[in-house]
């Protein structure tokens, strides 16, 4: 009978404990690369990824979807994780349902000036090149994913949403869905893009360490580096859209031409129209409160010029800062983000 009675106990409170935490995985790995071969400054092809494999991967036997998520320049593939807990919102999505299992892949396209701005380009190396050369085929046959573009999402955040509808709009055989957070270069905005960088600075470097210290400079050489290379013009390896001369400010206005084609978003759209049409979703968001309103009025062109090409697309302007409402249990990625790939990726074979 007190045997009885202690096995009533335990099976009392074994029925009164809190559940177990999801057993997921975040795993990292190297992944080779002969996209950066002869990259002028030097980028290392052995390029590192993170992998969020959800609870019951191991013992499945099921295959998956995978969401590809790509960083804002001056981070890497840590940064989500490290920063912001993806594990942990993913695990807690997951279990509320708010998105079946999935497999998401983070991986370092950062350079020496933060960022590679996600194109080709000799300076840089081949950062396209890399994501459906090499990143997407060895995670198909790295880990049990559905191996189709039905059941491959790519999502950015910042510079990494310019990326994710660069990639989107390049390759829809390769990725159904696009979610963009917030996404920087869809168009021009109320300032000029040479107003940014120190020209001064960026003409009297002597190394790409000199620009560290102001970070628009970075950003932009990071950009002319990806749009503009000079593979023959150390230390930046650019050519400058605009130069002071006699402390004006002279611009060059095919090299400006160039700029605006390769890297704004929307001087692509009427090239890339027909492939945006066939993708299964394609969202981006922005905030009100953003202190640079370039990026404002520029998404919300960006949305207006879509709809001009009859793409179908989803588009929101909300109410936040720079990059304050991204993550966390209230944040876009919990509460849209996930959401949207839940209903637009196919989740069984």
């Amino acid at each position: 009978m007190i045997r009885l009675g202690l096995l009533l106990v335990a099976f009392i409170a074994l029925l009164a404990a809190p559940p177990a935490l999801a057993q997921s995985q975040v795993r990292d790995f190297e992944i080779a690369s002969k996209a950066f071969d002869g990259a002028r400054i030097g980028i290392s092809g052995q390029r590192r990824a993170r992998v969020y494999l959800p609870d019951g991967y191991e013992s499945s036997g099921r295959r998956y979807p995978v969401i590809y998520y790509l960083h804002n320049i001056f981070e890497d593939e840590r940064a989500a994780f490290d920063q912001h807990d993806l594990k942990g919102l993913l695990d807690r999505a997951i279990k509320a349902g708010t998105i079946p299992p999935v497999i998401v892949v983070a991986a370092d396209f950062s350079t020496p000036l933060g960022g590679s701005i996600y194109a080709n380009s000799p300076v840089t190396g081949n950062w396209r090149d890399f994501m459906v050369k090499d990143l997407v085929p060895w995670t198909d046959g790295q880990f049990r994913t559905l191996a189709t573009r039905d059941s491959r999402g790519l999502a950015g955040d910042r510079m990494g949403g310019h990326g994710a509808i660069a990639f989107g709009m390049r390759h829809p055989d390769v990725f159904g869905a696009v979610y963009a957070l917030h996404p920087v270069g869809t168009g021009l905005g109320l300032q000029t893009m040479s107003s940014r960088p120190n020209f001064d600075l960026l003409q009297g470097a002597r190394s790409l360490d000199d620009l560290k210290a102001d970070p628009f400079s970075q950003l932009f050489t990071a950009i002319y580096q990806a749009h503009l290379p000079n593979p023959a013009k150390p230390p930046l390896y650019v050519d400058l859209p605009a130069r002071k001369v006699d402390g004006k400010l002279v611009i060059d206005a095919a090299l400006t031409e160039k700029l605006q084609d390769g890297f704004l978003l929307d001087r692509a759209v009427g090239r890339y129209a027909d492939n945006l049409k066939t993708l299964r979703g394609f969202k981006f968001d922005w905030t009100r409160g953003d202190p640079n309103p370039d990026h404002v009025v520029s998404n919300q062109a960006f949305s207006r010029l879509l709809t001009e090409y009859g793409v179908p697309h989803e588009a929101e302007e909300y109410v936040g800062g720079w990059g304050d409402r991204t993550w966390g249990e209230t944040g876009r990625v919990q509460t849209d983000l996930l959401p949207f790939f839940a209903r637009t990726l196919v989740f069984a074979p």
